[in-house]
């Protein structure tokens, strides 16, 4: 490697570097409406401070740091102030206003993600992959933590071993400023929910070349759903350090705490047995107030970069992710039969049939460690310029899981709709839990990979991507008492290209390959599905307006990915019920328009429309659940006679949605909401968000025959500090 890299550095013409770094965004050339701040941090540009919806480059997709109309893929952007502007102090909240990608909250605390057809295991955290434990959001996640988000959908070739088969999720951390800034804010909304919210960041040295930031959030509250509230405490700091004029050292320390009450797993019956639709109300919750999701996520991180004067750059960097669960649990499966007292009736058997009870009480600790380094420069091969990226990336993840349950609670049958009263008692637990394997987990993975990229620039506006990465993933341990073990290298190749067809158009195309291991989903059979293999192909336009303050895209995409998990039904063995799954084949087609930025002076925007439709092999529909027709929209306006003043409004579309049996439905819908904000001074502001205005009644999601109503017309207040 130290070979290899110095006969890189020996190619590279220190007289020819025109390359933007992660560290160079490209010059702002508006005088009254800066893009970015001024302080440029090693993962990409500072958005805060500004009041534009986009940026002028990103690094997430290759770790060059390439505009988004260079970018051979599709790119869409959400800035502090798109987060600030419409209060999207979750991640859930956030991606629900993001072009293509479907937020499914199957239950209260837990939540699926996909994007063109497919699901979203991984989130990136400064470029740094971070898998979910178990293929599954858990818990919520705070945004007061990041500056901005980046999100790459399509396969991220390159990068997919920390990626993922159908989109990067990258949350850009908050950086420290090289001068004092300080900024706090207070809420307060429809049902009981308050938040407090304080940013701090200091220069430890009177130039700031020693740096620190502190952040932290509260916010407590009830909720629509008759019972449910929900408690979150963040804190983050972080230090920066420049060590002389090339070489920046950075670490710090995140912690969220996420405890709900009253919080379902799994959720409500649709249906009664005989396929007919329950009506039941919006406040409906099977939960009793001691069912609790309890999560907490810490994360100790670090990193180091080096700029050459030559214009490359090394960096290397390293996450370590600890979360632990302690979760007691209410869940319910079954269906009423209709016309029967109560729900209660009997099965073909005589059996008792209805709705039944299963408590649960878990614990379960994930640690990961994920460390990557790279190096990326220009080289002049030709009289022309050429940039290389080479680097290896290693993740160690262990996934401890244990469970006690009270046998005598378990199977209960229970009366409809009297269950929506959450009066069933705390069971019994045992003290102890258990470690046996038909009823816990404990599974060890491991990914190690090399990877690299040659970006030709062959012609004046046209630029040729070749790359690709070599993994290597392995796991040991069990799951519900089924093996896990898998050992398994691929070589997964990338390609892209970028030509200008005039100064503000481009056309693109990409295609990339996918390779991604499931250790911990089970079919009927007790064995761990296949990993995903497949391949994504994308090609469109891209636009670039106002020197990149407007971007937009129009891409073609096809994704086809074979072996990817869907739930298929419940089992039970020895008194332990588990969803099963099954491995499903299917093809994504569609068309996606992405739009960012600045339209007019003052008038900001995000947006766009999705259409695909996913099929298995033999043409079928499949994953019916996720919405085939997207659409999202996000405007603010400061008015030029009231500079003072900002309006803004945000709308969400999708079309229907069907269980994977067939008898969970939900239409189609559309959700809008509305925000006003007055600077009262220039440093003091307030501002009013009022969410799904139209009082719409939908669905949050139809994963399983199962599910609950998202939240009605809701109103938030908001008051901000800074200096």
């Amino acid at each position: 490697m130290s070979a290899l890299l110095a006969t890189l550095m020996a190619a590279a013409d220190p007289s020819a570097i025109a390359v933007a770094s992660p560290e160079a965004a490209p010059a702002d050339t508006s005088a009254t409406a800066p893009q970015a701040g001024e302080d440029i941090v090693v993962t990409g540009a500072r958005t805060e401070g500004s009041q534009d919806y986009t940026i002028p480059g990103q690094t997430t997709a290759t770790r060059m740091n390439l505009s988004l109309r260079d970018t051979p893929q599709s790119v869409s952007v959400v800035t502090r102030a798109q987060i600030e502007d419409f209060q999207l102090n979750d991640v859930n909240t956030l991606l629900g206003t993001v072009p293509g990608i479907n937020v499914q909250a199957g239950e209260t605390d837990r939540v699926y993600f996909s994007a063109r057809g497919f699901d979203i295991q991984t989130f990136q955290i400064d470029g740094i992959g971070v898998p979910f434990a178990f293929g599954i959001q858990t818990g919520s996640i705070d945004t007061a933590f990041y500056d901005h988000i980046e999100v790459v959908r399509g396969a991220p070739g390159l990068l997919s071993s920390t990626g993922n088969p159908s989109a990067v999720v990258n949350f850009i951390r908050k950086r420290p400023t090289r001068d004092l800034q300080v900024r706090a804010s207070a809420q307060y909304g429809s049902f009981d929910q308050y938040r407090g919210e304080a940013d701090l960041s200091v220069p430890i040295t009177k130039d700031g070349s020693i740096r620190a930031r502190a952040v932290g959030a509260y916010q407590d509250g009830d909720s629509y759903l008759d019972r449910y509230g929900l408690r979150r405490w963040v804190g983050y700091g972080i230090v920066e350090a420049d060590l002389g004029t090339n070489t920046t050292v950075s670490g710090g320390y995140g912690h969220q705490d996420h405890k709900s009450r009253g919080a379902m797993w799994g959720a409500i019956p649709l249906t009664y047995t005989d396929g007919t639709p329950l009506n039941f109300d919006r406040s409906s919750n099977v939960a009793p107030d001691w069912s609790s999701w309890n999560v907490i996520d810490r994360q100790i991180f670090g990193d180091i970069t080096h700029r050459f004067g030559n214009g490359w750059i090394a960096r290397a960097s390293a996450i370590r992710r600890a979360t632990d669960e302690n979760n007691t649990l209410f869940y319910v499966y079954g269906n009423p039969v209709r016309g029967a007292p109560n729900g209660i009736g009997t099965d073909a058997d005589g059996n008792p049939a209805g709705i039944a009870s299963y408590p649960g009480k878990f614990r379960a600790t994930t640690r990961n460690l994920t460390m990557e380094a790279y190096i990326t420069g220009p080289v002049t091969l030709l009289g022309r310029e050429h940039e290389i990226n080479i680097g290896v990336n290693r993740s160690a993840q262990e996934y401890v899981q244990l469970s006690s349950y009270d046998n005598s609670t378990i199977g209960n049958i229970l009366p409809y709709p009297g269950l929506f009263d959450g009066n069933f008692p705390l069971p019994n637990f045992p003290t102890t839990f258990s470690t046996d394997p038909a009823s816990s987990q404990n599974t060890h993975t491991r990914r190690e990979t090399v990877y690299g990229l040659v970006r030709l620039n062959p012609g004046d506006g046209v630029k040729v991507m070749f790359g690709g990465n070599v993994t290597h993933a392995k796991s040991t341990g069990f799951s519900y008492g089924a093996n896990t073990d898998f050992d398994a290298t691929r070589f997964l190749p990338f390609a892209g290209a970028t030509v200008d067809l005039s100064r503000n158009i481009s056309i693109y195309g990409s295609w990339a390959t996918i390779f991604n291991p499931q250790n911990q989903l089970l079919d009927i059979n007790d064995r761990i599905i296949d990993p995903i293999e497949g391949e994504n192909l994308e090609v469109g336009l891209k636009g670039e307006w106002f020197d990149g303050r407007l971007n937009a895209t129009l891409a073609a995409f096809q994704t086809r990915q074979d072996n990817t998990a869907e739930a298929a039904g419940i089992k039970t063995v020895d008194g332990v019920t588990r969803t099963y799954y099954q491995g499903i084949d299917a093809r994504s087609q569609g068309l996606e328009l992405d739009v960012g930025g600045q339209l007019a002076p003052g008038l900001q925007v995000t947006g766009g429309y999705t259409v695909m439709r996913i099929e298995d092999p033999g043409g079928r529909p499949v994953r019916r659940y996720v919405a085939r027709n997207t659409g999202r929209l996000n405007v603010s306006y400061t008015l030029p006679m009231l500079p003072a003043l900002k309006l803004g409004a945000a709308a969400q579309y999708q079309s229907r949605i069907i269980s994977p049996t067939g008898l969970g439905r939900q239409g189609n819908y559309a959700l809008l909401d509305l925000l006003a904000a007055y600077s009262i001074t220039p440093n003091v502001s307030a501002a009013v968000n009022l969410r799904n205005v139209t009082n719409t009644k939908y669905l949050t999601a139809t994963n399983f025959d199962g599910g609950y109503y998202g939240a009605p017309r809701t109103v938030m207040g908001t008051i901000s500090v800074r200096y």
